[in-house]
Protein backbone atom coordinates (compact mmCIF):
# COMPACT_ATOMS: atom_id res chain seq x y z
CA UNK A 1 0.00 0.00 0.00
CA UNK A 2 1.55 3.31 -0.81
CA UNK A 3 1.17 6.22 1.53
CA UNK A 4 0.18 9.50 0.60
CA UNK A 5 2.70 12.33 0.97
CA UNK A 6 3.51 13.18 5.00
CA UNK A 7 1.01 10.48 5.58
CA UNK A 8 4.19 8.43 6.96
CA UNK A 9 5.11 11.31 8.69
CA UNK A 10 2.10 11.79 10.20
CA UNK A 11 1.59 8.20 11.62
CA UNK A 12 5.20 8.01 13.12
CA UNK A 13 4.74 11.31 14.83
CA UNK A 14 0.89 9.65 16.13
CA UNK A 15 2.93 6.67 17.46
CA UNK A 16 5.35 8.75 19.42
CA UNK A 17 2.32 10.90 20.68
CA UNK A 18 0.45 8.27 22.12
CA UNK A 19 3.27 5.90 23.10
CA UNK A 20 6.02 8.61 24.42
CA UNK A 21 9.70 7.84 23.50
CA UNK A 22 11.06 5.09 21.22
CA UNK A 23 13.37 3.66 19.29
CA UNK A 24 13.18 3.22 15.87
CA UNK A 25 12.66 -0.32 16.06
CA UNK A 26 9.82 0.20 18.58
CA UNK A 27 7.89 2.66 16.34
CA UNK A 28 8.03 0.33 13.02
CA UNK A 29 6.83 -1.99 16.09
CA UNK A 30 4.04 -0.38 16.74
CA UNK A 31 3.18 0.81 13.21
CA UNK A 32 2.02 -2.31 12.44
CA UNK A 33 3.34 -2.95 9.32
CA UNK A 34 5.69 -5.83 8.10
CA UNK A 35 6.47 -4.57 4.86
CA UNK A 36 7.31 -1.17 5.92
CA UNK A 37 11.54 -1.52 6.07
CA UNK A 38 13.54 -0.59 9.58
CA UNK A 39 15.60 1.95 7.16
CA UNK A 40 12.47 3.57 6.14
CA UNK A 41 11.33 4.65 9.41
CA UNK A 42 15.03 5.69 10.63
CA UNK A 43 14.79 8.16 7.72
CA UNK A 44 11.25 9.02 8.58
CA UNK A 45 12.24 9.74 12.52
CA UNK A 46 15.47 11.40 10.98
CA UNK A 47 13.57 14.01 8.84
CA UNK A 48 11.31 14.82 11.91
CA UNK A 49 14.61 15.75 13.81
CA UNK A 50 16.55 17.86 11.53
CA UNK A 51 12.47 19.85 10.82
CA UNK A 52 12.82 19.76 15.05
CA UNK A 53 9.11 18.04 15.06
CA UNK A 54 11.34 15.09 17.39
CA UNK A 55 14.19 14.88 19.75
CA UNK A 56 16.25 12.53 20.38
CA UNK A 57 18.40 11.22 22.89
CA UNK A 58 21.34 8.83 22.21
CA UNK A 59 20.92 5.28 24.63
CA UNK A 60 23.70 2.77 23.82
CA UNK A 61 23.97 2.57 19.85
CA UNK A 62 20.93 3.68 19.37
CA UNK A 63 18.45 7.06 19.29
CA UNK A 64 15.39 7.31 21.05
CA UNK A 65 12.76 9.32 19.98
CA UNK A 66 10.09 11.88 21.29
CA UNK A 67 7.66 14.47 20.30
CA UNK A 68 8.84 18.07 20.36
CA UNK A 69 5.13 19.25 21.56
CA UNK A 70 2.06 17.46 21.24
CA UNK A 71 -0.72 17.87 17.88
CA UNK A 72 -1.89 21.30 18.94
CA UNK A 73 1.66 22.97 19.40
CA UNK A 74 2.80 21.16 16.05
CA UNK A 75 -0.15 22.35 14.51
CA UNK A 76 -0.15 25.98 15.78
CA UNK A 77 3.83 25.99 14.78
CA UNK A 78 3.02 25.12 11.47
CA UNK A 79 0.32 28.06 11.07
CA UNK A 80 3.08 30.59 12.55
CA UNK A 81 5.65 29.50 9.89
CA UNK A 82 3.04 29.97 7.29
CA UNK A 83 1.87 33.45 8.59
CA UNK A 84 5.81 34.82 9.08
CA UNK A 85 6.67 33.34 4.92
CA UNK A 86 3.17 35.79 4.11
CA UNK A 87 4.58 39.66 2.96
CA UNK A 88 0.58 41.10 4.56
CA UNK A 89 0.28 39.46 7.66
CA UNK A 90 -3.13 41.34 8.07
CA UNK A 91 -4.86 39.75 4.65
CA UNK A 92 -3.80 36.77 5.49
CA UNK A 93 -5.12 36.96 9.12
CA UNK A 94 -8.22 38.42 7.79
CA UNK A 95 -8.98 35.68 5.45
CA UNK A 96 -8.23 33.41 8.06
CA UNK A 97 -10.72 34.66 10.14
CA UNK A 98 -13.61 35.46 7.98
CA UNK A 99 -13.23 31.74 7.03
CA UNK A 100 -13.55 30.39 10.35
CA UNK A 101 -16.72 28.94 11.71
CA UNK A 102 -19.08 30.56 14.04
CA UNK A 103 -18.05 28.65 16.78
CA UNK A 104 -14.66 28.89 15.86
CA UNK A 105 -14.82 32.60 15.45
CA UNK A 106 -16.19 32.50 18.86
CA UNK A 107 -13.40 30.65 20.72
CA UNK A 108 -10.92 32.24 18.88
CA UNK A 109 -12.13 35.88 20.47
CA UNK A 110 -12.56 34.04 23.81
CA UNK A 111 -9.10 33.73 23.78
CA UNK A 112 -8.10 36.80 22.69
CA UNK A 113 -10.17 38.88 25.12
CA UNK A 114 -8.85 36.17 28.13
CA UNK A 115 -5.22 36.94 26.50
CA UNK A 116 -5.41 41.07 26.98
CA UNK A 117 -6.87 39.97 30.51
CA UNK A 118 -3.84 38.42 31.21
CA UNK A 119 -1.74 41.56 30.20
Amino acid sequence: MRRGPGELEAEVLAVLWQHGAASAADVRQRLGDDTLAYTTVVTILSRLYEKDVVTREKRGRMFVYSPAEDAPGLAARRMRAVLDGESNRESVLARFVSNLSADDEQALLQLLQHDRKGD
